[in-house]
């Protein structure tokens, strides 16, 4: 006699729980919501794991997942960045890690997190938080939140991949020069590509669209702030890791960072955000916008992408064999 797998889901699916669909056909699905210690306490119960990007899967969670005191066989997550997985832990237990990383078809029809890069820029520049903030307390004072226009500035994109490349076409469409710095030569239209430097020197804006690495962990600090214009504008959607945000925080002070928007921040994990030193900050000044890494949280987008997770882990599964004894 055999059982079904066994299939522990924290991501909040409450808006599409049908994207779980093809995985209910070969698995027994238990959707709670997410909490570190239950998924501590219960993930070596189950052959495979569902992640939401709210708990990190580390050390201490993969300690009870894989053998010799659980039977986890896979960890599937609906996204690109795994940076809320521990890879190498994951590898040598011999749990599976699925992604969207390299799901390019799927990827190209989700534009959810370029257009929240688009949404944090012009809120940055045109100081739209303060000026709704005031406008709602009765305050209609145009002249106090003067911002600025994008037409005609240079934007540089710093990670020309799937999100950099919708982005400049943005940035096309709103009149900007545009100009980008990848790792990989590429030829595009009206984008001109060059080193890291020399976007850093040249760029109005800069909008960061790579994956965070060892390569690229920090690659945003000091002298690189250095090189920016006075006033640069700093968009991220990537992940905060990429900028050494004590550096960050002493650009946003001095103005040479006129203004940011930041979907990411580092320790998005942290059980007190409400003290992380950024948010401290964007509460007392009025040039940073943080948004709780909503990028992708869209209907369209989260029902393309768990749908796809759910048929690739479901394919995992089956291809381990119906069960065992």
């Amino acid at each position: 006699m055999s059982r079904r797998f066994r299939v522990l889901c924290m991501a909040d699916v409450s808006a599409c729980p049908e994207a779980l669909d093809p995985l209910r056909e070969v698995a027994q699905v238990d959707v709670v919501p997410a909490d570190r210690q239950v998924l501590v306490s219960s993930i070596g119960a189950y052959d495979a794991y569902f992640a939401t990007l709210g708990v990190q899967v580390d050390a201490e969670v993969l300690a009870r997942a894989g053998p010799p005191y659980g039977r986890l066989r896979a960890i599937a997550t609906p996204s690109t960045g795994t940076d809320h997985l521990d890879l190498e832990r994951a590898r040598q237990l011999g749990i599976e890690v699925l992604s969207n990383k390299t799901d390019y078809e799927l990827l190209d029809r989700i534009t959810a997190t370029a257009e929240m890069a688009w949404c944090l820029l012009l809120a940055a520049v045109r100081r739209l938080p303060w000026a709704f903030d005031a406008a709602r307390q009765g305050e209609w004072a145009r002249d106090r939140f003067r911002g600025h226009q994008l037409a005609y500035k240079t934007l540089g994109i710093l990670g020309y991949g799937r999100l950099g490349r919708m982005v400049a076409q943005y940035g096309l469409a709103f009149r900007m020069r545009v100009i980008a710095c990848d790792i990989r030569p590429f030829e595009a239209e009206h984008v001109r590509q060059v080193d890291l430097d020399t976007l850093l020197r040249e760029s109005d804006v800069i909008s960061i669209h790579v994956h965070l690495d060892e390569t690229t962990r920090g690659m945003i600090g000091r002298r690189e702030f250095a090189l920016m214009r006075d006033g640069v504008v700093i968009v991220n959607t990537s992940r905060g890791a990429v900028i050494n945000e004590d550096d960050f925080l002493e650009a946003l002070r001095s103005g040479k960072v006129g203004a940011a928007g930041v979907d990411v921040i580092e320790g998005e994990w942290r059980t007190d955000l409400h003290e992380h030193p950024l948010v401290r900050y964007a509460r007392q000044h009025d040039n940073l916008v943080i948004s709780p890494h909503v990028g992708g949280v869209t209907l369209e987008s989260q029902r393309m992408a768990y749908t796809h997770t759910a048929r690739k882990l479901a394919a995992f599964l089956q291809s381990l064999g119906k069960g065992t004894p």
